[in-house]
């Protein structure tokens, strides 16, 4: 199929949507579809994608974006205030992990080299698939989460010396030293050229391009910038993607790193797909099988081995048994970085091809497992450790010992929650409070805060925070999924109960609400009601009249505010959430002359919530208002309502003859 490019990037295309519309649906991440999709596809399958230096070329760029990603998130400020864990855990898992994989390439026997090479390939975790189920669990605080997080963190910063490190140990065994000391000499001077040169040019630069507002323009400045410093480190000798980390550390330190992210996110996912699909090529099925022995014992060296020397550091860094087996269970998966590191290897043809094949297969079915292990990875822990079982309860009984009757339980005791803890206390209604952050809950305690330590999308910890008991619950989490499995368990627990629910915006309320919250508070609505009442105030309106005000759109549960009209996008907005659109009535619009009921709009799934005649618009309008030349429409709907009732008020006759049809 090498005449039939075209065909072949429509056979990716298409494979690719399928799996991860697929593996979507099973909740397992998309590189799992960009592997098969290889894997199907590959030159040891089907043999409809060829192996060609042009489509590698092309996946690297995908690695390249990634690293400038990295480099975009780098902190030094997180690095520091997590020194202990990431320089000193971190550290030490990715050298004892390295150094354990250099013994056992000796003993099979395999050159050392090939023991680095697996040592730093396996010592990866999956940072994305980790740090995403942590927050789905709500345990980026708990102190398992804290750990994984550190470790991860000092895993991605390790990539950089093991991408300069490859290649240097592609060279002659003889200068072997000589190459990895100019190596990193050239690694040394030219990362010092880039910051000492870059760090005072990047944001006056960004600035300049800025001030053009040329969306183009700001895009075509990003792929400048990050390629042309990858190119400058692989001029140098040294790796694409060193120069694309050192990129994106350097605009980070810019105000226009958001905009960045965002801008790249399309080319990095893109790219990167491609790079896993180039991973999947790779998979040589018929030597799997033939050396499935390996492929498990490779599998048991990443959880088990791997697992081990996780919870051995943990342990030695005065945690007890049961956090240092979770934090095990969570990092023991091979990582995306793992992938990079072994493409990398094989293209300097450093892993012969009866290692490759196998540690391949490990990588692939640790990963494969990891959702499973991370997601179960507290009931895991309790059936292996008594001590940890032990411990659990006595977390419940400390939370029963406030045994309060008549509370409020609070879910989540950040800035919002002792707001209204305050509150709370304030008007002498007893609270007890639940967070998995250790320093929050320790440091209220410690100044005789009704707070404990606790996860209150569990059963037995809501049971102990005495929810048979309670007046009401609210709801704190900035998370809206987080919230809803709250909900969720204390509907079956307590159907009868007040839950108060925090929500982002309006767009929320409909989730919430469905998912059993008797009242939802928008942050941004409220927002915006708290403004409009200070600006009726200082425009001279008497305080009762503002009151009455906004006493009046609460009870009209924020109809008067539900709804936005939404630019071309809302960054980290569901797109198929309701909004507002309007609709301008031409002379030929099919919707003249017709009164709102005879238009019916609410069989489309939307409210007309205002119509503009003349410059002055009528909010919620009469059924009887007949539509004039030059009306303009505001209808509230999700996107494809909208869709359709704009075609049939414009065309509607149309419409009715293609439905007919």
């Amino acid at each position: 199929m090498q005449d039939h490019g075209l065909l072949t990037i429509i056979l990716l295309l298409a494979t690719g949507v399928l799996l991860v519309g697929f593996l979507r649906h099973l909740r397992l991440p998309a590189v799992f579809a960009y592997l098969l999709t290889g894997v199907i596809l590959g030159p040891h399958a089907l043999a409809v994608v060829p192996d060609l230096a042009s489509t590698r070329q092309l996946a690297a760029f995908g690695v390249v974006f990634l690293m400038f990603t990295i480099g975009l998130e780098f902190s030094l400020a997180q690095f520091l205030s997590m020194r202990r864990l990431v320089f000193g855990m971190g550290l030490a898992q990715v050298v004892l992990t390295s150094l354990v994989f250099v013994g056992i390439a000796l003993l099979i026997p395999l050159s050392w080299k090939t023991g680095v090479i697996l040592g730093g390939i396996l010592a990866m975790s999956s940072t994305a698939m980790v740090v995403r189920a942590l927050a789905e669990k709500m345990e980026i605080q708990t102190r398992h989460g804290r750990i994984a997080v550190s470790v991860l963190l000092f895993q991605d910063l390790a990539v950089v010396p093991l991408l300069i490190l490859i290649p240097a140990l592609a060279g002659s065994a003889n200068n072997l030293a000589d190459d990895l000391a100019m190596a990193g000499l050239k690694a040394v001077l030219v990362l010092l050229v880039l910051l000492v040169v870059g760090r005072p040019v990047m944001r006056p630069w960004f600035q300049l391009v800025a001030n053009r507002k040329s969306t183009e323009l700001f895009m075509l400045n990003v792929l400048l910038v990050t390629l042309g410093l990858a190119w400058i480190t692989e001029q140098a000798g040294l790796s694409l993607a060193l120069g694309a980390f050192v990129a994106g550390m350097l605009i980070s330190e810019t105000a226009y790193r958001y905009q960045v992210e965002a801008d790249i996110a399309p080319f990095r996912d893109i790219l990167l797909g491609l790079f896993f699909v180039t991973i999947g090529m790779l998979v040589d099925l018929p030597a799997w099988w033939a050396n499935l022995g390996w492929v498990i014992i490779v599998l048991a060296m990443i959880l088990l081995l791997k697992g081990a020397l996780v919870w051995g550091l943990a342990r030695l860094f005065g945690y007890e048994s049961g956090v240092a087996l979770r934090s095990a269970i969570v990092l023991a998966q091979a990582g995306e970085f793992g992938f990079v590191l072994l493409a990398l290897a094989n293209q300097y043809q450093l892993l012969p091809a009866h290692v490759l094949q196998p540690v391949l297969g490990g990588m692939l079915l640790s990963m494969m497992l990891a959702p499973v292990l991370v997601e179960r990875n507290g009931w895991l822990t309790r059936q292996m450790v008594g001590s940890y079982r032990h411990h659990r309860d006595q977390q419940l009984a400390d939370i029963r010992s406030a045994n309060l009757q008549a509370h409020v339980v609070l879910c989540g005791y950040g800035r919002v929650g002792q707001s209204v803890g305050r509150v709370l206390e304030e008007e002498g209604i007893p609270f007890v409070a639940l967070d998995l952050d250790p320093v929050r809950v320790r440091q209220a305690q410690s100044a005789g805060e009704s707070i404990f330590y606790g996860d209150a999308s569990r059963r037995d910890v809501l049971q102990a925070a005495g929810i048979f008991s309670a007046r009401a619950v609210v709801i704190t989490y900035a998370n809206v999924t987080s919230s809803q499995r709250v909900l969720s368990i204390i509907k079956e627990l307590r159907p009868d109960l007040p839950v108060v629910v925090r929500a982002h915006d309006d767009s929320q309320l409909e989730r919430l609400e469905a998912a059993g919250a008797d009242e939802v508070v928008p942050e941004v609505t409220e927002g915006a009601l708290m403004l409009a009442s200070q600006a009726l105030l200082l425009l001279g309106f008497p305080i009762s009249t503002v009151l009455r005000r906004v006493r009046r759109f609460r009870q009209e549960r924020y109809q008067f505010f539900r709804g936005a009209f939404w630019g071309s996008s809302e960054p980290g907005e569901d797109q198929g959430s309701a909004r507002l659109a309007s609709i301008a009535l031409g002379e030929t619009a099919f919707a003249l002359h017709l009164s709102l009921r005879e238009l019916n709009l609410t069989s489309f799934g939307v409210v007309v919530v205002a119509v503009r005649r003349h410059g002055i618009r009528g909010r919620e309008p009469s059924p009887d208002t007949v539509l004039q030349p030059g009306d303009v429409l505001v209808l509230f709907g999700t996107p494809a309502a909208l869709t359709q009732a704009e075609l049939y008020v414009l065309e509607g006759n149309k419409v009715q003859e293609a439905a007919a049809v």
